[in-house]
This record gives structure tokens, C-alpha cells and sequence, in this order.
């Protein structure tokens, strides 16, 4: 007995522990130049969950020099503006970051990364609208554009949600893939929207597009604390960073 417990000993010194490799490594990037979300924490901890459940690493900050350094990018399949709002980056982070995205490199938008670098023309183009207004949050009705894109399997062709509704300007790219869309008729928009819609009536919520090099998602939701404890909606998120850092995806039948 003396000898089988020395063998297991010797057996469990000489092997090293197992260790299994994240998918990828996504940055959280929440830095606010403006108006500050009280979603933001929720919105990290929710990327964070996303991380352990779909196994990927996770890295959090506010603070441009800890990220915005080729060296410190290129760690990341997907930078992540969780939230962000005026101006958030200087002229060289901004040059850094293209060459980020130019090289292959993921971005995902949430919400207010449409009231982001809004004198970027560059960023501007690669979000697809920027944010123009909104009205009081409300529960409004959503149409689902486009089920072949990952995370949208689970959506009814129209669906309820609470929302502060983001109104954009036009098109700044004409690469985007539409995902979502919001039902005009199903709440009150702006007054400034309603007189716009006679023209443009279609109101985009979610979209993405391949873009300079890289991949682009963005997705309108997200204003609410409480939105990141809806599973569909988490679903959504994760089938943008998924694409945004793959490529990759689910496909309607």
C-alpha cells in the first residue's frame, strides 16, 4: 500500500495541470465624453458572463492608453465600445485603431457607440448611422430584417422591447446588412423623426458589415440596465462579438 501511494504521488508531481485556451480575447472599451450610461457596469458584467458561458477572455477599461497601442490591440480578436459617448479617442489612438481594424480586427457597438467620434468620418463610416436624437423610452414592436447572421436564430419575426429608440441620420456606408428594425407605428418617435418618415421610413436597429479590412456589428440596444439580463438579447450581443471576431456563424435554413 505504502509503495501505490508513493507511485501516486510521484504520478501527480509529473503531470502539469490541463489548461484549455480561451476561443479569443475581446476588449470592453467604455470610456464616456459625455452623457454617462448607468448601464455600463451592467453591460461589462453581461460581456463578462458572455465570456465564461461561450469561453472567451475579457479585458475591461476606460482608460485609451491601456488599449489603444498596436501592441495591446493585437491581443484582441474584438474591441467592444460598450456605451461610449463624444469624444473618446486622440488623433494617434485613432490612427492606431484603424490600423487595428485594417489588419483584421473585430468591432462591436453597443447603443451609444452611435453618439461616439461623432467628427470621425472614418468611424462614421464604419458604425453605419450615427445617433441624431431620441424620444422618452418606450415599449415598441421590433421586426427582424435578416436571420442569417448568428445570434438572431432565436427571435420571433416581430417581437416586443423596451428601449430609449435611437433616431439616426442616413446611411454613412453602402455595405450594411440590416438586422433589426423598430416598428414606427407601434410607439411615438420624435416629432423631427415622424416628419422623416414620410421620406425614409424604415428605422434600423441593428446592423453590420465587413469593413477596411475587418468586421463591423453594431446594435441600438442596450440603454437600459435591466436589458442586459434579457437572454435573447445576450444571445444577439454574443452573435455580433462571435462574427465580429470569427467571421463565423449560424446560417437560416
Amino acid at each position: 500500500m505504502k509503495h501505490w501511494k508513493i507511485w501516486l504521488s510521484l504520478l501527480g508531481c509529473s503531470v502539469a495541470p490541463v489548461t484549455m485556451a480561451q476561443q479569443f480575447s475581446v476588449a470592453v472599451y467604455s470610456r464616456t465624453g459625455t452623457w454617462h450610461h448607468e448601464s455600463i457596469l451592467e453591460a461589462v458584467t453581461a460581456i463578462r458572463g458572455l465570456g465564461k458561458l461561450h469561453h472567451f477572455e475579457v479585458f475591461w477599461t476606460e482608460d485609451p492608453n491601456r488599449l489603444f497601442k498596436d501592441e495591446m490591440l493585437s491581443k484582441h480578436a474584438v474591441v467592444i465600445f460598450a456605451n461610449t459617448t463624444g469624444d473618446v479617442l486622440d488623433d494617434e489612438q485613432q490612427a492606431i485603431f484603424q490600423r487595428y481594424i485594417r489588419n483584421g480586427g473585430g468591432f462591436v457597438g453597443v447603443h451609444s457607440a452611435a453618439d461616439t467620434e461623432h467628427d470621425w468620418p472614418w468611424y462614421n463610416k464604419m458604425l453605419g448611422h450615427m445617433f441624431v436624437r431620441h424620444p422618452a423610452i418606450q415599449t415598441a414592436t421590433i421586426n427582424v430584417e435578416n436571420r442569417n447572421f448568428p445570434g438572431m436564430e432565436r427571435f420571433a419575426p416581430r417581437f416586443l422591447t423596451t428601449e430609449e429608440w435611437y433616431e439616426f441620420d442616413a446611411s454613412r456606408s453602402p455595405g450594411l446588412h440590416y438586422l433589426l428594425s423598430v416598428d414606427e407605428s407601434t410607439y411615438q418617435p420624435s416629432e423631427q423623426r415622424r416628419a422623416e418618415a414620410k421620406t425614409a421610413p424604415f428605422h434600423p436597429i441593428s446592423w453590420y458589415q465587413t469593413y477596411d479590412g475587418g468586421r463591423a456589428f453594431y446594435t441600438g440596444l442596450g440603454h437600459l440596465p435591466a436589458t442586459y439580463a434579457d437572454q435573447q438579447f445576450l444571445h444577439h450581443l454574443y452573435g455580433g462579438i462571435y462574427w465580429a471576431a470569427t467571421g463565423k456563424g449560424l446560417k437560416a435554413p
